[in-house]
């Protein structure tokens, strides 16, 4: 079965049908898509090699909001960087009677690392990507 692609008229890279912005370019898309045709070698879109690396730094780094980082997200991964450092800091203050806190980014991490690793690539870079959706 062959997907629809639409030709960018600018910059005539091969962009999946449901897109409204070349991933090139950034330029309009054409309304009407054609089936795929083959390119040379190239097998992934663009940004969806974020894809791996994001969940596992979400699972593994969740807390640190590293996987914010990857993905271009500064202001999300910087809040939630802050979050778990201070949380940090109240539980040492506490003498660990604050330590749940820590969970609180900890959790977040791990389920949008999970939530990453579980879309496809074209989900997830008109999600993540293209779309710019920074939490969940």
């Amino acid at each position: 079965m062959a997907t629809n692609y639409v030709s960018c008229p600018n910059c005539r890279s091969q962009n999946p049908g449901n897109f409204t912005t070349c991933t090139n370019c950034g330029t309009m898309l054409p309304v009407s898509p054609m089936p795929m045709q083959p390119m040379g070698g190239q097998t992934t879109l663009p940004g969806a090699d974020k894809k791996i690396a994001a969940g596992i730094c979400g699972i593994i780094l969740g807390g640190l909001g590293i996987h914010k980082f990857v993905l271009g997200y500064q202001q999300e991964g910087i809040i939630m960087l802050s979050v778990y450092l201070v949380s940090f800091i109240i539980a040492i203050v506490t003498c660990g009677i604050g330590t749940p806190l820590i969970l609180i980014t900890t959790v977040v991490g791990i389920i949008e690392g999970i939530i990453y690793l579980t879309k496809s690539d074209e989900e997830f870079v008109q999600t993540y990507i293209l779309n710019k959706k920074p939490w969940f």
